[in-house]
């Protein structure tokens, strides 16, 4: 039907590695952070596989949750997670920004059920992805603990590689890299990755 002539099964961080142009099949280690929509997957790989790997159910719906309730919390403004999301992409950051940055949004008045519109700051969306992310930094460092030492100094040399959407949030690398030490990269075309190591 497609023409496939043979399936194969690949965890997600290993596509996501390769789709990277990391060289997973090399006997060095790599660290790749996938924060993708619904989860965000942590693995080292080398010779071709995973060795190490952890999964949190913290990733992009998550951050735009925390969007919500905060708006709806802080500013008294329902908003559906779409516009969470445009928040996110525009404005959102893991680090306070050089220059704040600020949009205008629509939603619905919680105390008198009528169209609103307010603006928000990339200050306060960073508050609002605050503890979120501080999860996600968490399951990095748990994951460099637990990695070989063999394979920790290839990984203190090359870095970390962050892909998958959650890696275009504003200053998501500085903040990593701020909290294990490490250079962090984006990988090129962050949203692409999984699907072109899986290809």
């Amino acid at each position: 039907m497609l023409g496939a002539k043979e399936v194969y099964l690949i965890e997600e961080p290993m596509a996501a590695a390769i789709g990277a142009s990391l060289d997973v099949g090399e006997p060095t280690g790599n660290i790749i952070v996938d924060i993708g929509g619904g989860t965000t997957e942590v693995a080292v790989v080398s010779l071709g596989g995973v060795v190490i790997s952890n999964s949190l159910r913290i990733a992009g719906d998550e951050l735009d949750e925390d969007i919500v309730n905060y708006i709806k919390k802080e500013m008294g403004l329902a908003i559906g997670e779409t516009t969470a999301e445009e928040i996110k992409m525009e404005v959102g950051c893991a680090t306070p920004l050089m220059t704040e940055l600020s949009m205008e949004v629509r939603g619905r008045d919680l105390a008198t059920g009528l169209p609103r519109n307010i603006v928000v700051t990339s200050t306060q969306i960073e508050e609002a992805m605050r503890d979120s992310i501080s999860e996600i930094i968490e399951v990095v460092k748990a994951t460099l603990e637990k990695t070989p030492p063999e394979l920790a100094s290839d990984i203190v040399e090359k870095g970390i590689v962050l892909a998958g959407g959650g890696a275009l949030i504003k200053n998501i690398d500085k903040l990593l890299s701020q909290k294990t030490g490490m250079p962090v990269y984006i990988a090129e075309n962050p949203l692409e990755c999984v699907v072109k190591g899986t290809g």
